[in-house]
């Protein structure tokens, strides 16, 4: 183990290509000097760890969870009915204190299940949200909810924003974060009465609140938090992983049609790898899971090796930051704003 480094549960199961890419992304994390604990089946791992020769100096530790998480699973059932699997064992990690954060590329409303069922809410929270970091063209800016859930109210959409302001701030350094509601307008009588009232509060909130910003702005770099529901944010969001991999096609397609065209990619090919690699969901590696009593990340199911390895240091990153608090802290404070928005109507309506 690296002294003064915690380690960081690693669900070995999750993910299409379980357990090699979980296994071999954990060594390269463990290369870099982050310890890691790959949860599951120990035969299987400790086969995988063989088959790849990883050497035993390195800080991998193995804990044995013999049931998995299947993709078709009911989250709250799977929780519920088999309580030796790799996703809760990893979360249980965090909740006493042997690990720093917990990592999975399974089943996300397994992950989100059990992350309530084993840490809870923090605070004030009233549902947990996923946080994804965006490939913008300037600043490391963030959206949330990302997927988990899909039925938002004014206080779910409040209470992200504010979580993600933290995040923002503590986590990625950004000093006072800008933050807006996505919509499909920049004018105030856009949007729906759900971003409407969401946006109404935030005016009250003392954060940098921009109002609306359309989807166009997202990887432009102009906001720092972008707050929504999760069905916009998932879709948006998988909208812009299959545009970025349909431009890699017709760009590669494009630079091999002619032999002018091939000299010319030739020439740029630093430039276009570079391009690459900062739309490349890999590179980001994971999604923080903010709102509950610990850091736990949700990772791509597709995820290689490379994207577990940045996942496991995305995990490190939050829990050296350590702000879990803060965000339940400032989550309570929604409820405040919206109520302001209440008895602003009520007078209203007396005074008719």
């Amino acid at each position: 183990m690296a002294p003064g480094i915690a380690p960081v549960a690693l669900d070995a199961m999750g993910g299409d290509h379980a357990p090699a890419a979980i296994v071999q992304g954990a060594i390269d994390a463990a290369r870099k000097g982050q310890p890691v604990i790959l949860v599951g089946p120990e035969e299987r791992v400790r086969a995988e760890l063989e088959r790849l020769r990883a050497s035993w100096n390195l800080p991998v530790q193995v804990r044995h969870a013999p049931e998995v998480v299947g993709m078709d699973d009911h989250p709250g059932q799977v929780m519920r009915r088999k309580k030796q699997n790799s996703i809760r064992v990893a979360l249980e990690l965090v909740r006493d204190g042997e690990a720093s954060a917990a990592v999975s590329a399974g089943n996300s409303g397994a992950v989100m299940a059990g992350a309530m069922m084993v840490l809870g809410c923090a605070g004030g929270v009233q549902r947990p949200a996923i946080l994804s970091v965006l490939p913008a063209a300037r600043g490391r800016p963030v959206m949330l909810d990302a997927g988990a859930n899909v039925d938002c109210k004014p206080l779910h959409l409040v209470q992200f924003a504010l979580m993600g302001e933290v995040y923002s701030r503590r986590v990625l350094g950004v000093s006072r974060p800008r933050v807006a509601v996505l919509a499909n307008g920049e004018e105030p009588s856009k949007g729906t009465a759900l971003t409407r009232a969401a946006a109404a509060a935030l005016s009250r909130s003392g954060l940098r609140f921009q109002g609306y910003c359309e989807g166009r702005d997202l990887l432009a770099g102009e906001v720092d938090v972008v707050v929504t529901d999760g069905f916009t944010g998932n879709v948006a969001l998988k909208t812009m992983e299959g545009t970025a991999q349909a431009l890699a096609v017709m760009m590669k397609e494009a630079l091999h049609r002619t032999l002018p065209a091939r000299l010319g990619g030739a020439l740029v090919k630093t430039a276009i790898d570079e391009i690459r690699r900062r739309v490349d969901w890999r590179e980001i590696g994971g999604a923080p899971l903010l709102g509950v009593n610990g850091v736990a990340v949700i990772a791509h199911g597709a995820s290689d090796r490379r994207a577990v390895a940045n996942a496991v240091a995305r995990a490190a990153d939050g829990a050296r930051a350590s702000c879990t608090g803060e965000m339940g802290e400032a989550a309570a404070l929604a409820a405040g704003l919206l109520e302001e928005d209440q008895d602003e109507a009520g007078s209203t309506r007396r005074s008719k």
